[in-house]
């Protein structure tokens, strides 16, 4: 079937795409991939078959949107704790002292202001929160307006200024660890840290001794570095940590929706009618 092959679809990374399967596929057009993020990919080895390459960021934006807006308010709210407090044996009383953080009023700071940091900044909006970005370029004043977002052209400045961080990056060899020791220690020792781009932009131990030092006060991530983290690792172990498994696309709509981009994108490239989402080698 090989020779019949001209177009892959991946899902959640499969399958591997490395130089033996591109050697095999020698009429390979395009890939379309389930998703954002492309780091599983080498872009170059890829391009260097001739082969197009596509992702899904129309359809995963408004899912991953919400899953950040949703790890900030369970962070900030301790939901993950109280629940364990409702359902626990012995309860008689509430503790009066039980306390999390104001949302409203305070200061959201988006790292990465694409598709998906854009609806962050919406819904957060809504919440009247006070919105700082970070990107590589800054939006247009019309979009900066609507969702009321101030521009930071530091990263530094971002994160001394805000309570609850938000990273929203591709990942990259330039943001790599990009969150590491000297930016937690920038950070409000009363800020969160949430992270729904990829485990590898934050890092992890150092992350870990921030929070166990009482450097930052909590973080919630949907993603981690690798996943699943081994059972015994330290960020399993905190009470100021939550941790999901990588929820941010995972809805009925959104499988739905990133299929369809997915084979938009295909039937375009095999009809050599330009990609809607095509994802070319940096």
């Amino acid at each position: 079937m090989s020779k019949k092959v001209q177009a892959i679809y991946l899902w959640w990374h499969k399958p591997v795409i490395d130089r033996e399967l591109l050697q095999s596929l020698p009429n390979l057009k395009v890939i379309a991939n389930s998703g954002v993020g492309m780091d599983h990919l080498d872009l170059k080895l890829v391009a260097g078959f001739g082969v197009k390459m596509a992702n899904a960021p129309r359809a995963v934006s408004s899912s991953t949107a919400d899953v950040g807006m949703a790890l900030l308010l369970a962070s900030a709210r301790r939901l993950v704790e109280g629940y364990h407090i409702a359902i626990s044996s012995g309860i008689k009383d509430w503790e009066a002292n039980f306390l999390g953080v104001e949302v409203t009023g305070a200061t959201l700071g988006i790292v990465g202001m694409g598709s998906i940091g854009y609806k962050i900044a919406l819904r957060a909006k809504a919440f009247e929160m006070n919105i700082l970005y970070h990107n590589r370029t800054r939006r247009k004043e019309q979009e900066e307006q609507a969702v009321g977002a101030t521009y930071c052209q530091k990263l530094d400045s971002l994160l001394q200024q805000a309570d609850f961080v938000m990273v929203v990056v591709s990942l990259t060899p330039q943001t790599h660890k990009l969150i590491g020791k000297r930016e937690l220690e920038l950070m409000k020792p009363t800020a969160t840290l949430i992270n729904i781009s990829r485990g590898a932009v934050v890092d992890q131990e150092a992350l870990v001794t921030a929070l166990q030092t009482g450097a930052l006060r909590a973080a919630a991530l949907d993603v981690t570095d690798p996943e699943p983290l081994p059972r015994d690792h330290a960020l399993l172990k905190l009470k100021n940590v939550i941790i999901t498994p990588h929820l941010g696309i995972k809805t009925d709509q959104a499988t739905y929706m990133i299929t369809e981009e997915a084979v938009e994108n295909m039937l375009a490239a095999l009809h050599g009618l330009p990609m809607p989402s095509e994802v070319l080698p940096s």
